[in-house]
């Protein structure tokens, strides 16, 4: 592997394991709740993250540059959730701008069994043919727009396996059900998108824990960090499990003493 891609790797995941903190979901959602100010939004929250995943107008505009923080940066777009389909979607950021703002890694979706299935994994093989040359890794996304129910092992396990086919260095997907399965099949890190709906924060400790038994590295979790009452609680409580083999119990008791505190 080139000592550039390495090098950017090794900042992204420090001990083999990470908390990625994505903030982009503005690029198809707007200003969604919670994330109306995205520079407040994450500045208590970047010393306990691993990485931010971003994209280039909040990068510019809402974080210091004087940050040390990796930066994953999202570089596709050019779609809304008023539109027609969330999956139609292009590259939005070259890579000369990503090497530009400095960024560790670019992130794209992918959108598999969609209409544009294939436009969108094209997209990927362009961005891994262009962003490798200059040392950068690409993590794809599998996102599932709006049909939430595809989100089983079977489903997971294809789309990871693809990715990692066309070049992508790191896979971002769902926990779901017999998660092992998607991983054992991928032969490049995965990493936690979230789960299933839940309605307490021993939940999200739990998919979290079982997922990285079952192969997992990391997490690149947002809305169940910031859109909690309690989210610096909440990522340092996701940083035990991650980062220090915490246990579900262990974290939850860690997060409820935290919330104390406030």
């Amino acid at each position: 592997m080139d000592w550039g891609i390495k090098n950017r790797l090794s900042r992204l995941i420090p001990d083999g394991r990470c908390l990625w903190l994505p903030i982009d979901h503005g690029y198809f959602l707007g200003p969604t709740t919670k994330l109306e100010k995205p520079g407040e939004t994450v500045k208590p929250l970047l010393p306990y993250c691993d990485a931010i995943f971003v994209t280039r107008g909040v990068l510019r505009n809402c974080i210091d540059p004087n940050s040390t923080k990796p930066i994953i940066l999202r570089v596709s777009g050019g779609t809304s959730i008023i539109g027609e389909d969330l999956a139609n979607e292009g590259i939005t950021t070259s890579i000369k701008e990503a090497v530009r703002l400095n960024v560790c890694a670019v992130g794209l979706s992918v959108f598999i069994g969609s209409k544009y299935e294939h436009q969108t994994l094209l997209n990927l093989t362009r961005l891994v043919n262009e962003a490798e040359e200059h040392g950068i890794p690409v993590m794809a996304v599998t996102a599932v727009g709006k049909e939430l129910e595809k989100r089983d092992a079977r489903y997971l396990a294809l789309c990871c396996r693809i990715a990692s086919e066309l070049g992508a260095r790191v896979v971002k997907t769902y926990w779901c059900e017999n998660f092992e399965k998607v991983v054992e099949g991928c032969p490049v890190p995965v990493v936690m998108a979230g789960g299933p709906k839940v309605n307490t924060e021993l939940e999200v400790f739990e998919f979290v824990h079982d997922g990285l038994q079952k192969g997992a590295i990391g997490v690149n979790l947002g809305r169940n960090v910031w859109k909690n009452e309690h989210p610096v609680a909440m990522i340092k409580a996701l940083r035990s499990i991650i980062h220090e083999n915490a246990t579900p119990k262990e974290a939850n008791e860690l997060f409820e003493s935290l919330k104390k505190e406030k």
